[in-house]
């Protein structure tokens, strides 16, 4: 089937949102999906089907910042 990923037309055999998660690769507790305009639960994903045409958001949480702010603070008391 045909599903609009971010805006890319991708074709997957996945059935639910919890397989396509599955077969991108991606870990589930980093991630926050739209299905159709709707956001849809972590725990609903492994039985939420998909189905031709669907479009989807996938955001990725990126987390940082930390190790960079103590190594300003080191370069600060130098």
């Amino acid at each position: 089937m045909n599903l609009t990923i971010n805006g890319e037309t991708q074709t997957s055999s996945a059935e639910t949102l919890g397989a396509l998660v599955a077969g991108l690769g991606m870990k589930p507790d980093r991630l926050a999906i739209e299905l159709n305009r709707e956001i849809v639960p972590r725990e609903q994903w492994p039985q939420t089907p998909l189905h031709d045409g669907d479009r989807l958001e996938i955001v990725h949480f990126v987390g940082g910042g930390a190790a960079s702010s103590s190594q300003n603070r080191s370069h600060l008391s130098s």
